[in-house]
This record gives C-alpha cells, sequence and structure tokens, in this order.
C-alpha cells in the first residue's frame, strides 16, 4: 500500500509538469499562427482572430483551474516573440493570463456544460466566456501602451475595440470546435461521409471566392453555415465558420476582394461584424437544433415508455374480457 502511495504522490507532479507543457506548447503556436494576419489600426497591429484565447478557455474547462501557469507560459513565450522584457510585458502578460480564468470561473457558477447542446450554455460562452472576460486583457493591454507612451491617447478607444474584439473572436470560434472535437468518438456513417465531403468541396470552391470577390459576396457564405448546422450540428458549422472566418481575415489583411477601396478602420470594422456574425449564427443556430432534438427524443422516449407501462398493465389484468366466478360458484360476465 505504502509502494502505491508513494507512485501515486510522485505521479500528479509529473502529469501536472505535462499538462502545463503541453497547455503552453498549444497556446504559443495558437499564438503564432494568429500573428500571421494582422491588421494597423490606430498604430497598432492587432489580429482580428486571436486564437489563443479560444485554446486557454478550452484548456480550463477540460483540464480545470490548475492549467492556468500552462496559459502564463505559453502567454510568456507569445510576449517574448514580439517584443523585449518590461514592465508591460508583465502587465499584458497578467491580463492575458486572467482573461481566460475569469471566463472559466463564470462560466463554473452559471452550472456551464461543455457539450454546448443547450442554448443557455453557448449563450453563456458568448456573453461571460469572450464578451465580459476579454474586457479585462483588451483594458489590461492598451492602458498599458497609453500608460508607457507605446499607444497615442486619441487612438485608445479604436484600439480597445480591435484588440477585445480580436480576444472575443478567438473564444467563440475556437473553443467551441475544440469542444465538439474533444467528444468525437464513433466514425460517422458513409451517407454521412459523402455529404460531409460534399460540404468540405462546396466550401473549398465557395468561401475563397466570396471572400476575395470585388463584388461583395460575403452573404453567400451563410446558406453554407446553415447546411452545416442542420446536417452536421455544432462540429459542421464552427469548422465552416473558423474556415470563411480565416479567409476572409486573410483577403482583409491583403486589402482584396470587399476591403479592397476601404481604410484600416473601416477593413477592422466591416471584417469583425462579418466574422461575428459567422460565429454567432453557428453556435446559436446549432444550439437551437440540438435542443430541439433532445426535446423530440425526450418525448419520444417518453411516449415509448408510456406505451409500455400500459402493455403491462393491460396484460396484468386478471381474466380481462372472460367470464368470471362470484362467491357462490356461479358463472358471470365481465360487466356483472
Amino acid at each position: 500500500m505504502a509502494c502505491v502511495v508513494a507512485s501515486q504522490d510522485l505521479r500528479a507532479p509529473v502529469v501536472f509538469l505535462f499538462e502545463t507543457l503541453a497547455v503552453a506548447a498549444c497556446y504559443y503556436a495558437a499564438g503564432r499562427l494568429g500573428l500571421l494576419c494582422g491588421l494597423t489600426v490606430g498604430g497598432a497591429v492587432v489580429s482580428p482572430i486571436w486564437p489563443p484565447t479560444g485554446v486557454a478557455v478550452a484548456c480550463l474547462l477540460v483540464l480545470g483551474l490548475r492549467c492556468w501557469a500552462g496559459i502564463a507560459l505559453g502567454a510568456l513565450a507569445v510576449l517574448m516573440h514580439l517584443t523585449s522584457p518590461g514592465p508591460s510585458v508583465l502587465g499584458v502578460l497578467a491580463g492575458n493570463t486572467a482573461a481566460p480564468v475569469v471566463g472559466y470561473l463564470l462560466l463554473r457558477k452559471v452550472g456551464f456544460r461543455t457539450d454546448l447542446i443547450r442554448l443557455r450554455d453557448c449563450l453563456a460562452l458568448v456573453f461571460l466566456g469572450a464578451f465580459a472576460a476579454m474586457l479585462i486583457s483588451s483594458s489590461t493591454g492598451v492602458g498599458l501602451l497609453v500608460a508607457t507612451g507605446d499607444l497615442p491617447g486619441q487612438d485608445l478607444w479604436v484600439v480597445w475595440l480591435a484588440w477585445w474584439v480580436g480576444d472575443a473572436m478567438g473564444v467563440l470560434l475556437v473553443t467551441p470546435l475544440l469542444l465538439v472535437l474533444r467528444q468525437v468518438r464513433a466514425p460517422l456513417r458513409w451517407p454521412r461521409w459523402k455529404e460531409a465531403m460534399g460540404l468540405v468541396v462546396v466550401a473549398g470552391g465557395l468561401v475563397p471566392l466570396a471572400t476575395r470577390s470585388p463584388a461583395s459576396v460575403l452573404f453567400s457564405v451563410y446558406p453554407l453555415l446553415i447546411w452545416a448546422a442542420l446536417r452536421f450540428q455544432l462540429a459542421g458549422s464552427m469548422a465552416c465558420s473558423l474556415f470563411a472566418s480565416v479567409m476572409a481575415t486573410v483577403a482583409a489583411t491583403d486589402h482584396v476582394g470587399p476591403f479592397v477601396h476601404l481604410s484600416d478602420v473601416q477593413v477592422m470594422i466591416n471584417l469583425q461584424a462579418f466574422n461575428g456574425a459567422m460565429a454567432l449564427t453557428a453556435l446559436l443556430l446549432s444550439a437551437v437544433i440540438a435542443e430541439q432534438r433532445n426535446t423530440r427524443r425526450s418525448v419520444e422516449r417518453a411516449c415509448q415508455e408510456l406505451v409500455e407501462v400500459l402493455e403491462h398493465l393491460t396484460a396484468g389484468e386478471p381474466g380481462a374480457g372472460r367470464p368470471q366466478r362470484d362467491e357462490g360458484g356461479r358463472r358471470r360476465n365481465a360487466d356483472g
């Protein structure tokens, strides 16, 4: 018994170290991907979609509060890649670590479920995990830039808005997809795979065309998103919305398609309006569809149980429909 207890005591720090390094590596990799597409707004370069926030919130929801150290380590690695150490770096590091942790605590407070099959869970992720919690990182980062003189005061609000929306988009686009992929178990049936391949082919042709065409046809992506939500629910809709948002972000950074003649601020506004609409549509529509399917299954299950109970009661009636005998032994009908 003592050997077993000692082995468990040694295993816990090793597991914690492995989880911390894995979370830090995922955060850093997501940060490097987010840095590939940046827009200049108010003299500052911001990422329209910041994937590390989505990775951080997903890790906290899956692993718990103990992975905050990995988030901090990954955020520090990203900041060291961008700039040299300084007091402002520590402030931004604290904000980038605190924002997903606060989001996780808020979600846990309201009973958030990671399967995302309830509309209330999706609304909680939108308003608490994304919009509310990411106010911390954006306010801390922009406030430090203004305090150190790296950002002019007149550009404060536009940079703050771009920072906040970019962090929120990371949660809305990345966290649901990671949570859904974690729950994937059994392979789909072949007819569904053929439909999935058809969806991939259509999306691969339509989305790049819509995001890079000067005719402003971004709205043509929404029927594709509805198809993905109806047939593949959250997994399909979030994958489709993430792909469309990434392609739109690339087009915006290249100033092509519907972003060709716009200023930097206009590009950011149009891009984030499109990304936000895509993310909210995919998330909420999938939740509504999942709730309706679960309600229908519950009703069907209740009806089936009721039928089984009625059949059991009917089969248990003694001599139903047959002649019975009274106390004197005389035969009488079931109706007396």
